[in-house]
């Protein structure tokens, strides 16, 4: 690495740095004020009023990158050229010999090294803390009830729904599994004070433990049913392990599907988006496969993103940052508003999903590539 390359990406990182805690901060300070009574409140009985506020916007920071980090790239490799031109340093390079390319050659590096982040990001670090991400300041210490989203078992046609859920304990509070005709021998649904989601064991399979059935009455008295000889609902007549007012539902979909709802997505992996894509208990609609093939274009998006901006910065011959700030927010503007466009259109399925994700890339690589003459002039 030479002094030249060490000296940009020390500029890259400071104003990256300095970007993402100025954009970090402003969004720390309106929304705290805005829900200082609830942590307030939840540190009257925990204490440490900043540690509570300090560990809650620590994990929305990493969801924060996660949005933010392929326009701050861009961002900060365009004010880094832009701080050059400034101060003549541009000229001088240029006159000793040394090509355009050459100079953004590190920070094209840096940009893909934030980009590869963002991915390790996105796949490993989130889905870990996304227990602590779908809380709300309403719901600090992750053990009150939320809004259940009830949902089908396509395999079996079961209605999975409820009142609450408690997501520290895979909680459904008063649930209530409405049954298909298939399954109807004794009442339309079955109704418990709770049910709690239990993974697969050697023991029995994935599904949800029902306690304090009231409906059907006397659950013990009755058998167990099968749809296509396979297990679906277990009573305790012919099931040992289960208590004399419990009933076992088999069922494949997740949990985390009816507490979180649509927002479950945003911080699952890419591989837990395909798992359920293919699970036949779990019908997910087009917007989980457009946001699958989003994730896997989001590192060519970033880079488009960053051919867009730095092209204009060695086109134009003004040296004022405040403008080069405006051409930032103008394209990054653009191309955000042409994918969200996108995305929407492939969530309605009026476009493909694979073309949802292609179509901004198809959009705007002819245009930076039209662009790229003046890093070969």
């Amino acid at each position: 690495m030479t002094i030249l390359d060490r000296y940009l990406l020390r500029q890259f990182v400071q104003i990256f740095v300095i970007c993402f805690l100025s954009l970090t901060g402003l969004y720390v300070v309106i929304d705290a004020f805005g829900h200082l009574d609830h942590f307030t409140a939840y540190a009257e009985e925990q204490g440490n009023l900043i540690g509570i506020i300090a560990q809650y916007y620590g994990y929305r920071s990493l969801s924060f990158f996660d949005r933010t980090s392929g326009i701050l790239a861009m961002i900060a490799a365009m004010f880094t050229v832009a701080w050059l031109q400034r101060h003549q340093e541009l000229t001088a390079m240029l006159a000793a010999g040394i090509s355009k390319f050459r100079v953004i050659k590190p920070l094209l590096v840096a940009a893909v090294v934030v980009s590869l982040l963002g991915v390790a990001n996105r796949e490993l670090v989130i889905p870990n803390v996304r227990d602590q991400l779908t809380r709300d300041t309403k719901h600090l210490s992750g053990d009150q009830s939320r809004d259940l989203e009830a949902r089908f078992d396509n395999r079996t046609d079961i209605l999975i729904g409820g009142e609450k859920t408690v997501a520290a304990e895979a909680k459904i509070i008063k649930p209530t599994f409405v049954l298909p005709p298939a399954l109807a021998q004794y009442g339309k649904q079955i109704v418990a004070q709770n049910a709690y989601f239990l993974p697969a064991t050697a023991e029995h399979p994935q599904g949800y433990l029902l306690e304090e059935v009231s409906t059907p009455r006397k659950i013990g008295r009755l058998d167990s049913l099968s749809l296509n000889e396979r297990l679906v609902i277990a009573t305790p007549k012919d099931t040992s392990w289960l208590g004399s007012n419990q009933a076992f539902v088999v069922s494949e979909v997740p949990f985390r599907l009816l507490a979180n709802g649509s927002a479950w997505r945003s911080y699952a992996s890419t591989g837990e988006l395909i798992t359920e894509l293919g699970n036949p208990s779990t019908d997910l609609g087009p917007d989980v496969r457009v946001a699958v093939h989003t994730r896997l274009m989001q590192p060519f998006m970033d880079g488009t993103l960053l051919m867009l901006g730095l092209p204009l910065m060695f086109s134009r011959r003004s040296r004022n940052v405040f403008l080069s700030f405006g051409i930032c927010l103008l394209v990054a503007l653009s191309f955000s508003l042409v994918s969200l466009a996108c995305q929407s259109l492939g969530g309605l399925s009026l476009l493909r999903p694979t073309l949802a994700a292609w179509l901004p890339l198809l959009v705007f690589v002819p245009v930076a590539v039209a662009m790229s003459h003046t890093l070969r002039t």
